[in-house]
């Protein structure tokens, strides 16, 4: 078994996750579809030819049945590092909302940054260039001109990504104010930087989960672009705990190469539609999921499939 194999292989985790939080859609119930989804998906991931560790998961041990960080999954002889979050968009599918996923990145042992689940600064772009176009510690101002001079065009016909939230106010305001037109999605910022690398965004900007940062990293490296991270502490034990997790230095910033080092798979499956991918269709015969995997050194294999899961299989 080789780490290219997984490409072909690692949707499934992520389309049995999908399958069973799908009939929590528009239930209002957050937890119920995160279970569903966590069991399913640590059921599925020990079917693969691994020998894994979660390093970007669900919560700590004591929070188990959780696919908590250090968990084992062992279900084959190749060692890999696991980032997964089973439903990212809790909300979005307990309101029967748009672009709720289920979502996995499978690198190679020892590539994935182990982030610690605080808050991270994040800013994106899908565009590969030797050159540095975006810069974290620039002004909102500087980074907008510098991709617009890039792109060779106009600030107004920038568009950029946004989590609504209170703490981006500010953000909001100067993108408007420099002409950028600003979408704002409730939830789901893993997908907010991968639309960066579509006709659906230029620019991603703002404070999200760490967690999420490292997959959208993993997504990005595949697809190609430039991404730049902070880690937020909000108070010492966070720091102190960022430490034990291998975080040297609590103000780096992170690149892509940084998050991910090696090799990487990443895949993600539609549990509602979205810009990206359709959600989970059922009929009486059968259950349809649409996915997309891609990989870093099977770039030019990046795919959106559509699997037909039958009831007697499910069952």
């Amino acid at each position: 078994m080789t780490f290219n194999n997984l490409f072909f292989k690692a949707s499934i985790a992520t389309e049995a996750a999908a399958v069973a939080c799908a009939d929590w859609i528009g239930k209002g119930d957050n937890n119920g579809a995160d279970q569903a989804a966590v069991n399913a998906m640590r059921k599925a991931l020990r079917t693969l030819p691994i020998d894994g560790e979660v390093v970007i998961g669900e919560g700590e041990r004591d929070k188990a049945p959780m696919l908590y960080i250090g968990e084992k999954i062992n279900g084959g002889d190749l060692p890999v590092d696991i980032a997964i979050d089973p439903l990212e968009g809790t909300n979005l599918c307990a309101n029967g909302v748009g672009n709720a996923i289920t979502v996995m990145a499978i690198g190679q042992k020892n590539t994935l940054l182990k982030a610690p689940d605080v808050y991270m600064n994040k800013i994106a772009i899908g565009i590969s260039s030797d050159k540095k176009i975006i810069d974290i510690n620039a002004s909102i101002k500087d980074n907008v001109q510098s991709l617009a001079k890039f792109k060779k065009c106009a600030q107004s016909e920038l568009k950029a990504v946004v989590l609504k939230r209170k703490r981006h106010s500010y953000i909001i305001a100067e993108l408007r104010q420099l002409g950028v037109r600003v979408q704002l999605i409730d939830d789901g910022d893993i997908l907010g930087v991968i639309a960066t690398t579509t006709s659906e965004a230029d620019l991603y900007m703002g404070i999200g989960g760490a967690p999420e940062g490292v997959l959208a990293a993993a997504a990005l490296k595949c697809l190609g672009g430039q991404m730049q991270c902070k880690l937020i502490f909000e108070h010492e034990k966070q720091i102190q705990r960022a430490v034990i997790m291998g975080i040297k230095e609590p103000s780096t910033v992170y690149h892509i190469n940084d998050m991910v080092k090696g090799d990487v798979v990443f895949c993600a499956t539609g549990v509602t539609d979205g810009i990206l991918l359709r959600g989970v269709k059922k009929s009486p015969q059968s259950i349809d999921t649409h996915s997309f995997i891609t990989s870093y050194s099977l770039q030019k294999n990046s795919q959106l499939i559509t699997s037909h899961h039958y009831n007697k299989v499910l069952k």
